[in-house]
């Protein structure tokens, strides 16, 4: 199978994520998206990022009656730091039967020259980039992706939605006392209330 590897903290998993994925399951060549969830880095600790067991819990919630998307934890017991590269190398070898590629977002298109190994990414791995909404003072064609743009591993998802929602809005939101209910679905709105996450 081809999959599709869609990496974020997820904190928390919003619509914006989840839109993204189904897209990238449906109307691409992928046959599944996994949502691979970053592990806490002990170095940078931050008192707003939940747990790493309660974040792969919300996904899982937020994913669990798609059989096209799937929740991944292999990141967890990988040594730090984690580099994509070493990620990838790590599940080609546990599921050679797979392919394996990368979902991203074109604001993270411009950086991936600076990627830890960037080249054995791009030579090994298909990415399947989508759109980014552009600050007003960028102009998207004068960035480092310029030279990557016509990549034969790279292929643009133009018609992909475009998501302006982000899981700090989400966050700040709670914080604030704001209804957020329509930017998570209802398991992941239950759960993070149950919880009381993100209140304080």
């Amino acid at each position: 199978m081809k999959i599709g590897l869609y990496f974020g903290t997820y904190n928390p998993i919003h619509v914006g994520h989840l839109i993204i994925a189904n897209y990238m399951a449906d109307y691409t060549e992928l046959d599944q998206v996994w949502l691979v969830v970053t592990p806490q880095n002990p170095l940078k600790e931050k008192s707003s990022l939940l747990a790493d067991f309660h974040r792969l819990s919300i996904v899982k919630e937020a994913i669990d009656e798609n059989p096209k998307l799937r929740v991944s934890d292999i990141e967890f017991n990988l040594s730090k730091p984690n580099y994509t590269v070493n990620t990838l190398t790590h599940l080609q070898e546990k599921f050679p039967e797979h392919e394996f590629a990368l979902i991203m977002g074109e604001d993270n298109l411009r950086t991936l020259h600076k990627w830890f190994n960037y080249e054995i990414i791009l030579n090994n791995h298909m990415i399947y980039v989508y759109p980014r909404i552009v600050a007003e003072d960028e102009d998207p064609q004068t960035n480092d992706s310029t030279s990557l743009r016509k990549h034969p591993h790279i292929v643009f998802c133009k018609n992909a939605p475009v998501m302006n929602v982000s899981s700090t809005f989400v966050r700040q939101g709670i914080k604030k006392g704001k209804d957020v209910r329509y930017l998570l679905t209802e398991p992941v709105y239950k759960y993070i209330e149950e919880m009381h996450f993100y209140k304080n």
